[in-house]
């Protein structure tokens, strides 16, 4: 990096990175971007991890934000490099987690003599035009005074107001072009003081609700996390003692054995915990969007009896219950338990005694684990049993990183989290795939530290590749591969809607995955098999000491059910309907389900058998 004062875009862009304490960022090399790979390598500060896949890039990046609450960045070059970041750009933007994608670009001539074709040149396409819509900013770098400006433009706007991706594509000709500092256009950071979009009525209305509520709730959500608020929780538990539930996105918000812990509800949520949340007359939700899979598929059937007060930074969240929240805060977690927490006029006036006692008794009625649907069968351990047991023996401060399948709803719905335990997957998007790449982000996130990855064999072989990723640089990641012949969710679905009539699910009907102990072998890792519980018992002590990574072969039913879960039903005469929130599949007898509501049961439960 030679003459500091007529430096190159390329070696602005890395002493930036130096600049924001940006360790570490992921990426793929290409003819765009080689001028950046070279910067950032020679100045020594920042590491880049290369991977084998650009989504995988994009991915890492999050859970490496989700370990430290530090921003990073992915790297790819023009063309096939852009596009295939896209899937991970979309799961940040989901999520809300902030990161930068810097994508290297065709030279700029050929862009503005082709401005109006498909294709500029080699590989170059309208890669910001095309992640618009997914991104918070999305910029093409055609001037090199304007650098710095759109580099810390972009940090900000990505770690501002709701968190999110941005992407910066810098043309190959700009990346190599000087530049004296004196003309470099500076982006003027504003300290902006944190308005406050409620009102002292609003808090006014709060306290009537809670004085008046005799069933209230906290609904607990990722915003708290992200407005760094987690500290402030133990107090308002302390202040309020609300029983508690918690989105997926922030499982690891509370220990999972905290006394006012009801559980995670949802679609696919505990039995006990839908059971209280739809009995609740007081639902206070902090930072939790309530997407369609924690409440249900009826807006108007979700806690029927209850008033929602609703405390989200994005006001559109809040604008989609319009006919439901009662009070809607528009401001970030951070803010709003602060004043919550401190205002000497909020407080609980009337005993709690009786509604807890009502939790405690459903919870002991309904256990997560439900002896009968979760049972072992056929000589498989049934993947509900695998994780609770597993759980139980996770380190203190244990990562767990989680793809989709069996992996993602088991796990969210079972695993017991202690303190300083954390706990993470892709949750708004959903992709298969996710496990290794994010495994590989925390792992970086933890200083290369263990990492628990739960994966299924079908998400394995979404992002396969990344298995040489973690070999290269000996990431301690211990992958357990639950091993049920494809994917399960799906099959489920395909015997649900066309009797039974399979297509591209398993080996008998189009898609098949490997030998995993070969494919251990392949990459140089240790291989374990559990196919039982003397299994169980005898291996997970040696792979839990392992230093170096493993693969864990859990094989279990290619048939088993994911339960609870609200599922379409058949009426007494004949009709499918989706029945509401508390209602879940198996099926409670009519009887049982009504001596478990305080409120009247829905018309749509009496329908059922």
């Amino acid at each position: 990096m030679n003459n500091p004062n007529n430096p190159k875009v390329r070696d602005l862009l890395a002493s930036f990175l130096k600049k924001k304490k940006i360790k570490h960022v992921f990426g793929i090399i290409g003819s765009a971007n080689s001028h950046i790979f070279d910067s950032i390598s020679e100045l020594k500060y920042t590491k880049i991890v290369c991977v084998h896949h650009e989504q995988a890039a994009t991915m890492a990046m999050q859970n490496y934000f989700r370990v430290t609450g530090r921003i990073s960045a992915a790297l790819v070059t023009a063309g096939g490099g852009s596009s295939n970041a896209i899937t991970g750009v979309m799961s940040a933007w989901a999520d809300s987690i902030p990161g930068m994608i810097i994508s290297g670009q065709e030279n700029l001539r050929f862009i503005k003599s082709y401005k109006n074709m498909r294709m500029w040149g080699i590989q170059g396409f309208d890669s910001t035009h095309m992640v618009s819509k997914i991104t918070k900013y999305a910029k093409r770098l055609e001037r090199p005074s304007d650098s710095l400006f759109e580099f810390e433009k972009s940090f900000q706007i990505a770690l501002n107001k709701r968190p999110g991706p941005v992407w910066i594509d810098i043309p190959i000709d700009i990346q190599g072009s000087r530049i004296k500092k004196n003309k470099l256009k500076i982006f003027k950071i504003k300290r902006e003081r944190k308005k406050s979009n409620t009102s002292k009525s609003d808090f006014k209305k709060l306290k009537r609700l809670i004085e008046k509520s005799k069933r209230p709730v906290f609904w607990l959500g990722n915003g708290i996390k992200l407005a760094k608020a987690e500290k402030l929780i133990p107090k308002i538990l302390k202040k309020y003692k609300f029983p508690t539930f918690l989105s997926w996105a922030a499982i690891d918000l509370i220990n999972s054995n905290h006394k006012l812990n009801f559980g995670r509800p949802g679609v696919y949520g505990n039995r006990a915990s839908n059971l209280i949340l739809q009995n609740s007359d007081l639902i206070i939700s902090i930072g939790n969007r309530m997407s369609i899979s924690m409440i249900g598929y009826v807006h108007g059937e979700f806690a029927r009896k209850a008033n929602l007060v609703q405390v989200d930074i994005d006001k559109s969240e809040i604008k989609k219950f319009k006919n439901k929240t009662t009070i809607g805060f528009n401001l970030d977690a951070k803010n709003f338990l602060l004043k919550f927490l401190n205002n000497k006029n909020l407080q609980k006036n009337n005993s709690l005694n009786k509604w807890i006692t009502f939790c405690n008794n459903t919870l002991k009625k309904f256990p997560h684990i439900e002896k009968k649907a979760h049972s072992d069968k056929k000589g498989y351990i049934n993947s509900y049993n695998f994780l609770n047991k597993l759980s139980l023996k996770f380190r203190k401060n244990e990562c767990i990183v989680t793809d989709m399948g069996t992996a993602l709803l088991s796990g969210h719905q079972i695993i017991n989290l202690k303190d300083n335990q954390s706990m993470m997957t892709s949750t708004g998007l959903g992709e298969m795939g996710f496990g290794l790449p994010g495994a590989i982000g925390a792992s970086f996130g933890r200083n290369e530290g263990e990492v628990i990855c739960l994966n299924c064999d079908g998400g394995m072989m979404l992002n396969l590749q990344e298995l040489q990723t973690i070999d290269h640089y000996k990431l301690p990641i211990k992958i357990f591969v639950f091993n049920n012949d494809g994917y399960l969710m799906i099959k489920h679905t395909q015997k649900n809607l066309f009797s039974g009539r399979y297509s591209g699910v398993d080996k008998k009907s189009g898609v098949s995955c490997p030998n995993f102990q070969k494919v251990a072998a392949a990459f140089n890792m240790k291989y374990f098999i559990i196919n039982n519980w003397k299994d169980f018992n005898s291996k997970i002590p040696k792979i839990l000491k392992e230093k170096k990574a493993i693969i864990c072969d859990v094989m279990m039913d290619p048939n088993q059910y994911f339960h609870p879960k609200l599922s379409t039903e058949v009426t007494k005469d004949g009709k499918i309907i989706s029945p509401p929130l508390e209602d879940l599949s198996p099926l409670l007898s009519r009887k049982d389900l009504e001596e478990s509501m305080l409120i009247p049961i829905h018309k749509k439960s009496k329908k059922l058998k």
